[in-house]
């Protein structure tokens, strides 16, 4: 139960972070996800995508250089103490968390977080013992 997020490496430049979303928007792709992480020269854009296929083709087309990487997607109460839980699940089961970041939901009853972890099918069986819901790919897709 993983999702693909996509990793583009931008230069950083005046207009450079508009272009590539214009470019994914007139593919048809929608982004439920971005960040941006940024150094002086250059930046790491990271999406999560309705359809990580033609999101990669497309950038691929456009000359873009650019990663894609097995995240989890999960889905948590959107209530005090949510994050704390799932954070306390991987620290006890000693899973390392690289980065997190939220992403766009049209239900109003749920947070939804991607998680960057040092051992994938590790943080899966802990959350899914837990009772913790995760999604998949085909749960990103959109009419």
């Amino acid at each position: 139960m993983t999702v693909k997020q996509i990793s583009i490496f931008v230069e950083n430049k005046i207009g450079n972070l508009a272009e590539v979303t214009k470019v994914l928007s007139d593919a048809g792709v929608s982004l439920h996800a971005i960040s941006l992480a940024d150094t002086k020269d250059f930046g790491v854009l990271r999406v999560i995508v309705n359809d990580s296929y033609l999101a990669a083709t497309t950038l691929k087309a456009q000359g873009y250089i650019f990663s894609i990487t097995k995240v989890l997607a999960v889905a948590i109460p959107d209530v005090p103490g949510s994050l704390y839980r799932i954070l306390t699940l991987l620290e006890e089961s000693n899973i390392n968390l690289e980065y997190l970041y939220d992403f766009n939901t049209r239900k109003s009853d749920s947070a939804y977080l991607i998680f960057k972890v040092g051992n994938v099918e590790e943080a899966i069986e802990v959350l899914t013992k837990n009772k913790v819901r995760l999604l998949c790919q085909e749960d990103l897709k959109t009419d």
